[in-house]
């Protein structure tokens, strides 16, 4: 198994834990009377951050790995452990609000209000994109009206060269 696939094993491995994580203390949180703000874009939410560790599967299991992205990477999972820590049996993959609840304004919230928006973020441009498992060199195409042709874009799109 390649250090590229190992990544991926494990930041999928970690993805599927939080789930169970998450289900767990959703379910306490709505016991306690806890109102879920958002709930129409969370199967989004879901799909597409499938989609993102399918395309990672698919065209980074076998990409070399750049040894700094790692090293970001695993900084940004110590981020990952702090907001954990931070927010306890209150942290989900959802938007979960307890009314009468202070929000939570210690640990990395201090400095941002959701700092784990800025870690996802991280970490799917860091896997994706120059990063451990580099899948930007897949050949990505967007359509330019102005040249009547495709050419090179860092997204992955329908349209390949």
């Amino acid at each position: 198994m390649s250090l590229a696939s190992t990544i991926l094993l494990l930041v999928t491995l970690q993805r599927l834990g939080e789930l169970v994580l998450s289900r767990y203390n959703t379910s306490r949180l709505l016991a306690r009377g806890a109102i879920e703000v958002g709930a129409s874009h969370y199967p989004l939410v879901v799909s597409v951050h499938a989609a993102w560790l399918i395309a990672l599967w698919v065209w980074g299991r076998d990409q070399d790995v750049v040894l700094p992205a790692l090293a970001g990477f695993i900084v940004l999972q110590g981020l990952r452990l702090w907001i954990l820590a931070t927010l306890g049996p209150r942290w989900t993959t959802r938007i979960i609000v307890l009314p009468g609840e202070p929000l939570v304004a210690s640990g990395p919230y201090r400095y941002l209000a959701h700092p784990n928006y800025a870690v996802v973020a991280g970490e799917i441009a860091l896997l994706s994109r120059r990063g451990p498992t580099d899948i930007s060199r897949i050949p990505t195409m967007r359509w330019s009206p102005e040249r009547s042709r495709c050419f090179r874009s860092p997204c992955i799109c329908p349209c390949w060269r």
